[in-house]
């Protein structure tokens, strides 16, 4: 048996300056927030990983946390807030003042360059964005000319993460894990990503069956409550009332550490 089990802090270590890093789950469903918060003190002791690429269908809490600290220089997410419970306030801080470079993504470009990139192609052609604007804020993606129908079609480049951690309900030693029913995009980001890191709930000897499979996960690590307080169904719901906190507390970089200081040395 190939043993992939590291702690939070080995694992943390996996992400680099400059990467594109890829949180899984959904708006505030299984985000890997245990994985975030390790990461957030290793950034605080280091100074790395810094200019990171976030890469995120929908980004929440867990990316808004990486934007407050100046971890993040690029974003490339077709949503980034909190649901019900408002705005990211980092990312509409940041984003508002010019100081974050928004990739322009929708759910066309995300899902197509991921799976152009699992499927080993430079890109994938689809309709999305034909006749609108889109284009003109991302020249690399292009229109080609169907050859069998001379339809024009969008050429949607691939995307290759660096590094997708992902949260599970339960995971083996070797990397096969299971994460529920709301998969979100997290079947290709392990497909995809060059380092491949699962955080889960319980660590079993061996898992009968596996959403996420064992050769393209690098790290296991236990991380029990490590969604909170983001929800992890069926184990355990969402936290609304710190949801709500931060919302409310937070609107600049200042109110941003006072309120993370706290968070983090919980």
């Amino acid at each position: 048996m190939n043993d992939k089990r590291l702690t939070l802090e080995e694992a943390v270590r996996l992400v680099k300056p400059g990467d594109m890093f890829a949180p899984g789950g959904m708006t505030l469903y299984r985000r890997p927030l245990a994985f975030i918060k390790a990461l957030l003190r290793r950034y605080q002791q280091t100074g790395e990983p810094d200019q990171l690429t976030l890469m995120a269908f929908t980004a929440g809490l867990e990316s808004d946390l990486l934007v407050g600290a100046g971890m993040i220089s690029k974003v490339r997410s077709c949503y980034f807030g909190l649901e019900i419970f408002g705005l990211a306030p980092m990312f509409t801080y940041f984003s508002n003042r010019g100081e974050l470079e928004i990739i322009e993504e929708t759910e066309a470009s995300l899902s197509f360059g991921l799976r152009a990139a699992m499927s080993g192609l430079n890109f994938l052609p689809g309709r999305g964005w034909i006749g609108t604007d889109l284009p003109k804020l991302r020249p690399d993606v292009r229109i080609i000319l169907d050859p069998y129908s001379d339809e024009e079609l969008m050429a949607f480049p691939a995307i290759k993460p660096d590094v997708a951690v992902i949260h599970a309900l339960r995971a083996d030693p070797e990397g096969n894990a299971l994460i529920g029913k709301n998969k979100g995009i997290d079947i290709e980001l392990s497909g995809t990503a060059a380092t491949v890191i699962v955080t889960a709930e319980e660590i079993v000897p061996a898992l009968d069956e596996a959403d996420v499979i064992a050769p393209w996960v690098d790290a296991v690590v236990h991380a029990p409550l490590g969604a909170a307080p983001t929800s992890c169904h069926p184990l355990y719901g969402l936290d609304g009332e710190m949801l709500l906190d931060y919302s409310e507390q937070v609107n600049d970089p200042l109110s941003w550490k006072t309120f993370m200081t706290q968070w983090i040395a919980e």
